[in-house]
């Protein structure tokens, strides 16, 4: 008989790369069940890479690691541990979690699977970043064999792990990677709203009620694809005079882009109710990535009430229905994705005034992809999995 949530509390080890302050869709995500999960009775532990000039910690609800920068992302850190250190800090803080749980594939995930595996512990972890896909955006082709096998590697370790979408599921199995479970990913439709939508924020776009604006949200980096965005608003700026075009987010590649494109505005890092208003005061969002395995900002536009443009993959193959609540293209690479993404992206300008149907639909596609119900089953199958006795998977022993 399946255990009930309110009959059961653990003992978790959340073990992450990435947390805030530091912004991105897996910190995010990981603050959030942390959140939940604490909220819910569940004794969790924190393990992550202490940042540059952040205090120590070591204790039975954090501790912060020693960490490296990582490469390509030198803003973010890889945490660095061994398996019998975090042995050691178990026993140190009340003895062995209930269950461990990965939420990033690193040299300090590895670790934490491995102590689990050795005592016995059960352990799940999260896929939520094709990391051997982005190679070829950094020439370095060649490597994502190496990358994707240590994906493989660490992931066998784990009695469960967590996907986004059924069609990575797929993918992966395909590769592959075994016990995969599908959770989803929510979206907070009270902040990401069409009501946050500012007419002064507009204003400072030079954007009037006459204007269409079109805006990009995510990392500033080539895995990103965000310079297929900027090439379709400029072709369709040739054909619509008067169209705005605003970029939220930072990364290596801004300062180029800026050069290149100056009649974008740059306007940075934006975060909770700020990044709510630049949505909502948008009108079409360009969604243009071919390598994340969801999309959060995807369900953050649609939320916000956004005629959306995306290649049909990740949260909006999900959540997207083509022409109805936003505008799908097949996934396609050089001058076939460019004419194909230009074609989504001109149907949802053509759909995007303000209190359309296609905008009212976007909103109602997020209405029942909130965050509470994903927590819940999440924390569910942590519940089941900790209770369960543990069976070494065979590619775990292999590794």
């Amino acid at each position: 008989m399946p255990i009930r949530i309110e009959d059961a509390t653990v003992r978790i080890a959340y073990v992450t790369d990435t947390f805030p302050p530091e912004i991105n869709g897996v910190a995010l995500t990981a603050e959030r069940a942390l959140a939940h999960l604490r909220g819910a009775g569940h004794a969790v532990q924190l393990i992550h890479p202490r940042r540059p000039g952040e205090a120590s910690r070591r204790d039975a609800d954090e501790w912060r690691c020693g960490g490296a920068p990582l490469p390509l992302y030198p803003g973010l850190r890889v945490g660095l541990a061994t398996p019998g250190v975090l042995r050691a800090l178990w026993r140190e803080h009340g003895g062995l979690p209930d269950l461990v749980h990965v939420a990033t594939p690193g040299p300090l995930g590895w670790a934490a699977l491995s102590a689990a595996r050795a005592a016995g512990v059960p352990a799940s972890a999260d896929f939520r970043t094709n990391f051997h896909s982005y190679c070829s955006h950094y020439g370095l082709g060649w490597l994502a064999p190496v990358v994707l096998g240590h994906l493989k590697r660490v992931h066998a370790l784990a009695d469960l792990n967590f996907v986004p979408t059924a069609e990575l599921a797929g993918l992966l199995t395909a590769q592959g990677f075994e016990r995969l479970q599908v959770l989803g990913q929510g979206v907070d439709a009270q902040l990401f709203s069409p009501t946050r939508r500012d007419a002064p924020l507009r204003e400072d776009w030079r954007a009037g009620t006459e204007h269409r604006v079109m805006l990009y949200v995510g990392r500033l980096a080539a895995e990103k694809n965000v310079g297929l965005a900027l090439h379709t608003f400029e072709r369709l700026s040739a054909r619509r005079p008067g169209l705005r075009m605003v970029v939220v987010g930072d990364g290596p590649m801004r300062e180029r882009l800026q050069r290149q494109h100056p009649s974008v505005r740059f306007v940075g890092m934006q975060t909770g109710a700020a990044l709510a208003r630049h949505y909502a005061s948008a009108d079409v969002f360009l969604y243009p990535s071919l390598t994340d395995v969801f999309g959060n900002v995807t369900l953050e536009a649609l939320a916000s009430g956004l005629a959306v443009a995306a290649f049909d993959t990740g949260a909006a193959a999900r959540h997207v229905r083509d022409g109805v609540s936003g505008c799908l293209t097949p996934p396609s690479l050089g001058l076939a994705a460019a004419d194909a993404f230009l074609d989504a992206a001109t149907r949802a300008l053509e759909a995007s005034a303000p209190g359309g149907a296609m905008r009212r639909q976007a909103r109602e596609a997020t209405l029942q992809a909130g965050w509470p119900p994903v927590l819940r089953r999440f924390e569910q199958q942590l519940i089941q999995l900790a209770s369960a006795s543990r069976a070494v998977p065979a590619l775990a022993l292999a590794a």
